[in-house]
């Protein structure tokens, strides 16, 4: 799957088109490289996402097409930093 889609199915960023942007200004790194949008993901894989003032580390767990908002959470386990970054 896509980064920028996993990204909105799991919801840790409720936008794709705020997941593409992120990638595109260099904010998102896959397994400690930065990533693009078009990157493939894969459970296991750990994204980091850095906002202004805020980072979030998480661990892929599952990777689902679609997944009903109350299961989105179970798709990654965050490592270090806070939920909800875009506001």
């Amino acid at each position: 799957m896509r980064l920028d889609k996993y990204l909105k199915v799991s919801r840790i960023i409720k936008r794709r088109t705020v997941a593409k942007e992120a990638c595109e200004g260099g904010r998102v790194s896959i397994n400690g490289r930065t990533a693009k949008a078009g990157t493939d993901v894969k459970e296991g894989d750990t994204i980091e996402i850095r906002f202004a003032n805020k980072s979030l580390t998480a661990k892929i767990t599952s990777i689902s097409e679609h997944v009903r908002k109350e299961d989105a959470r179970n798709m990654y386990e965050i490592i270090l930093g806070e939920e909800d970054l875009e506001e």
